[in-house]
């Protein structure tokens, strides 16, 4: 004989109601609840036992001490202590003995060209470009047109202590006069195609007023001949390689108001290793003297 269903007690709702559709008071599932209050026996006990609780001076610290900041210090330390021998190697090298020395030296697989490599990532790239073929006012650095030198000498200096950097008085230094405050619009456009006229661009023509006044005006940086004087960092104007470009309209803007490029210097913000790293890589990628 079969058993009568047993008649389950008619469940209490809410009170609320959508369209006449109602809503069952059911108890939460057991497991549910418990589990609910574990995670927050567990939530507590993690902001008191680690940094949680953000406050106007910094968040609480917590009793086991930990903090994120200091677990990478620790292992950018154990790093730094792993290469210190190789990097007081570096240091005590002479700069152009660096990428041939048996233990830090060699391309690729080498511990001083790959540091270099690095710091010109981090740093370098966002002006000279991550090819290092840079960009309008930032000079390439992998063709043999330098400012100021292509020795590794010279690129340490520069790396060092930048280039108009006002804050290091060490820095590499010149300043180009504005034109336009001491010559006309005619004897300007006359200047632009005389200087147009050392490199065969834009089918400047040389006049002999032209030259006369890049001899009177210009010759004491630039050389008679127009090539340039690294010393002081002044271009040379007769090649094909011009650093905020070469057509007649940007000659007159370079003539009429000049250029006063700066870059920072480093030193004090990268490590000696660091510097003469950077300055072994950016010799190496081609244009190094």
């Amino acid at each position: 004989m079969a058993r009568k269903p047993v008649k389950k007690p008619e469940v209490e709702t809410t009170g609320h109601s959508w369209d006449g559709i109602e809503e069952y008071n059911n108890p939460l599932p057991r497991w549910w609840l418990w589990t609910t209050y574990l995670t927050i026996i567990w939530g507590i006990g993690y902001a008191i036992a680690y940094p949680a609780i953000p406050l106007p001076g910094g968040a609480t610290p917590g009793l086991l001490g930990y903090s994120s900041r200091g677990e990478v210090a620790a292992d950018i330390a154990a790093v730094e202590a792993q290469n210190a021998p190789l990097t007081a190697r570096i240091n005590e090298l002479e700069l152009a003995a660096i990428s041939t020395d048996d233990l830090v030296g060699g391309e690729a697989d080498g511990f001083a060209y790959n540091g270099g490599r690095a710091v010109f990532q981090t740093f370098c790239a966002q002006c000279h470009g991550a090819g290092a073929n840079g960009a309008k006012g930032y000079p390439s650095l992998i063709d043999d047109d330098w400012l100021w030198g292509g020795s590794i000498e010279d690129i340490y200096t520069t790396v060092n202590h930048g280039i108009r950097y006002e804050t290091d008085l060490d820095t590499r230094t010149s300043q180009m006069p504005a034109f336009g405050e001491f010559l006309n619009k005619e004897e300007i456009s006359g200047l632009v195609q005389y200087v147009g006229s050392l490199s065969g661009i834009n089918g400047a023509v040389e006049t002999e007023d032209g030259k006369n006044l890049f001899l009177d005006n210009c010759a004491a940086c630039h050389a008679d001949d127009g090539t340039g004087d690294r010393f002081v960092g002044a271009p040379n104007l007769t090649d094909a390689i011009w650093l905020y470009g070469s057509d007649e309209e940007t000659l007159t803007e370079t003539v009429t108001y000049a250029r006063f490029g700066v870059m920072p210097a480093w030193s004090g913000r990268l490590s000696e290793s660091q510097i003469r790293q950077a300055a072994v890589y950016i010799h190496s990628l081609g244009g190094g003297e």
